[in-house]
């Protein structure tokens, strides 16, 4: 039997890092580790809340397929690593940031 890789994301500017298996993805990584990384429709590509700028790890990442990029258009504070969180297959270590205008506000006043 072969044993699945890990891979560590680790999110800004809360600076902490989880550990998921190969092909999760970063919205995974998320929910397993508690981040706040809003998801408003469950990861199905179809808003831009998990919106995430990849900081470390972009340059190997598969490209953004056009609907991905689509739903990237209504993201505020858009970089050019800018990609969706429940998009990015983790096969790497990442280091991404939650952009401040996308951050829980719930959470971050606690």
């Amino acid at each position: 039997m072969t044993e699945q890789r890990t891979w560590k994301v680790t999110f800004l500017p809360i600076n902490r890092t989880v550990e998921i298996r190969e092909g999760d993805s970063v919205l995974d990584a998320a929910v397993k580790g508690a981040i706040p990384l809003e998801h408003a429709c469950g990861g199905v590509c179809a808003c831009s809340t998990c919106h995430v700028i990849v900081k470390e790890g972009f340059a190997d990442l598969e490209p953004a397929s056009d609907k991905e990029e689509d739903m990237l258009d209504n993201a505020p504070c858009l970089t050019t690593t800018s990609r969706l969180g429940c998009q990015i297959e983790v096969t790497r270590d990442l280091v991404v940031e939650i952009p401040p205008m996308t951050r829980n506000q719930v959470s971050e006043e606690h």
